[in-house]
């Protein structure tokens, strides 16, 4: 490849693979899916080296979309070894050069913004117009972002000499596919790295789709692989011997799995694991619009958010009047199909999900919690779930300690900003925090004492890739976006 990206045709995103030619199907009139896929590597599709595919289906009506590879250990190999080869050329790459294809990637990825938004709904069950009006924009946002950072990294990092790392293993979950992609690819093509990715099991389509966006942007072939799989393929990637950085978003159980794996290796590694946060309203708080951040903190993408604000602490003399409040909000949700621009809360991800969340929340009755969920029918297909409030929760209820990822709000309540401290802290968990309140000053005390990466004020889920995101005890360690994101991918030890 030149210098410059090379110019583009809008061609059908992915058509099918050639190898295997079968037409493509329209989904929701607005995106080409192909029936199979094959691993993107070395800038090209190939079927995957394993010989093996599986399928991925819409969790709101159980039906087949497409067939994925499933990528082996081979694949695997075949990827870290092309984007290893195209390790040299991208570094050596004038700055403002990697910045052009950055730029044409955020630009093609808002012109795509209606077929990737359907995409990221049918695969993963979330609100159309969550994916559309939030992740999308995002995602373009991120690649914009990063492309401006790639040709001043010496003036963000003064008196060292920033260079990449090489090879990046990246492994995103199925919550924010596309969303959790721009958070780790942007910055690690800004900063002169290449990527292997292996993309969720459940959602691997917005990938596929983004790998080839980039293949028409022209970036450089080995640049960007992508490898789906299940948790084999992202075991290999991790432990490969030629990546030298690796991003996880994910649980914290597989999070200390690969901390204890790459124990020794020098490899760099962040961490971006499961939350159990707090979301704190003082009785000064406007209560109409901290019962609307409430709801969007908990209910947003059916609580599929390791950030989630999953334990509501209201201050004791307005507790009854805002739980009050929250019911007859809760009433007014719209469950059902994520295609449908009116709905609120769409599909669980998958069965299994649906099957762990189930189990948390009889395990909130059995332990003496009040449950409360909205009079709503539930379509008769697919994988659905009520908004659920419990009230009269403990500190020792399961429901209060683990991360149940479902749209599922435990309360409790608490006397003064000391209390509230010490209970939001009660947890192995440091993601993230919102607190409601009309004291600025009070807001500032209470984020010195958040032991939250994050901590929001009189808002909540509001992400900007200038702001650094990350967390702390089990939640993880490392930051993405911003200044402190690109610093992940560098090495600064290096002095000028």
């Amino acid at each position: 490849m030149g210098d410059q990206p090379a110019s583009t045709s809008h061609t059908p995103i992915l058509a099918p693979l050639d190898w295997e030619y079968a037409p493509s199907r329209e989904s929701a009139d607005l995106v080409s899916i192909g029936d199979r896929y094959g691993v993107f590597v070395d800038g090209d599709f190939r079927p995957p080296l394993s010989k093996k595919w599986f399928e991925t289906i819409n969790p709101a009506t159980e039906d087949v979309l497409a067939e994925a590879p499933l990528a082996g250990e081979r694949d695997v190999d075949r990827a870290v070894q092309a984007a290893k080869k195209a390790a040299g050329p991208w570094a050596k790459l004038a700055p403002a050069e990697r910045a052009k294809y950055l730029f044409r990637i955020a630009r093609m990825v808002q012109e795509r913004s209606r077929e990737l938004a359907v995409l990221e709904t049918l695969d993963g069950g979330k609100p159309i117009r969550e994916a559309r009006d939030v992740d999308v924009p995002l995602v373009a946002a991120h690649f914009f972002y990063h492309a401006g950072w790639a040709d001043k990294l010496e003036y963000a990092f003064a008196g060292v000499d920033p260079k990449p790392l090489g090879v990046a293993g990246q492994v995103i979950p199925w919550n924010f596919p596309l969303l959790m992609l721009a958070w780790k690819v942007a910055p690690a093509l800004a900063t002169g790295n290449t990527v292997v990715l292996k993309p969720a099991e459940t959602t691997p389509l917005t990938a596929l789709h983004f790998a080839q966006i980039t293949a028409e942007a022209g970036l450089p072939p080995g640049v960007l692989n992508v490898i789906p799989g299940a948790g084999d393929t992202g075991a290999s990637l991790v432990g490969h011997p030629d990546v030298a950085k690796v991003a996880f978003t994910g649980s914290t159980e597989v999070g200390k799995l690969i901390q204890r794996r790459l124990a020794g290796s020098g490899k760099r590694l962040t961490l971006e694991l499961g939350g159990k946060s707090a979301h704190i309203v003082f009785e000064d708080a406007p209560l109409d619009q901290a019962v609307e951040g409430v709801v969007n903190g908990i209910f947003f993408n059916q609580g599929h958010v390791c950030c989630a604000g999953s334990r509501l602490f209201i201050q004791e003399s307005i507790q009854d009047v805002f739980v009050g409040k929250l019911r007859d909000r809760l009433q007014t949700l719209r469950v059902g199909d994520p295609m449908d621009k009116n709905t609120d809360v769409g599909a669980i991800n998958s069965a299994a999900q649906l099957e762990k969340i189930s189990e948390l929340v009889d395990s909130g009755v059995e332990e003496g919690a009040e449950m409360f969920q909205p009079d709503c029918a539930l379509p008769s297909r697919g994988f659905f779930f009520k908004p659920t409030l419990f009230t009269g929760v403990s500190q020792s209820h399961r429901i209060s300690q683990e991360e149940i990822f479902g749209p599922v709000l435990s309360t409790m309540s608490f006397r003064t900003p000391d209390e509230a401290i010490e209970k939001a802290n009660n947890t192995p968990y440091g993601l993230a925090a919102g607190v409601w309140t009309t004291k600025g000053s009070r807001i500032l005390w209470m984020a010195d004492r958040l032991r939250s990466g994050v901590v929001w004020a009189n808002t909540y889920n509001k992400f900007d890739p200038t702001s650094p995101f990350g967390g702390y005890k089990e939640s993880g360690f490392g930051r993405e976006g911003g200044r402190h994101g690109l610093a992940s991918y560098l090495d600064l030890s290096s002095v000028r």
